[in-house]
């Protein structure tokens, strides 16, 4: 396992091993008390969710929608608010889902 520090504002990126495309960016949001708020940039079509409820997904425990093999639809992302389309023209906020 990487171990990183990151302050409030700061990313982590995660792209292609020749640099050329970003994957996934990671920032940290906010840190309030023993609460850290991250903000995820990502093509829409990847996947992202808890740990919790991915590991429901691929054990086919999510809302009887998982097939065991991590391709169960049980916690999509949701969509974004309208606030937050508005709030940046290329960045794409997705909530995760809330079981």
């Amino acid at each position: 396992m990487l171990v990183l520090t990151r302050k409030n504002r700061e990313s982590v990126v995660i792209g292609e091993p020749d640099g050329t495309h970003v994957v996934l960016e990671i920032t940290v949001l906010e840190i309030e008390g023993g609460r850290v708020r991250l903000g995820f940039e990502a093509d829409n079509r990847m996947p992202i969710h808890r740990r919790e409820v991915w590991d429901r997904i691929c054990n086919g425990d999510g809302n009887g929608n998982g097939n065991g093999n991590g391709k169960g639809s049980a916690a999509l992302a949701a969509r974004p608010t309208a606030a937050a389309q508005a709030a940046s023209p290329r960045t794409e906020v997705r909530q995760s889902s809330r079981d």
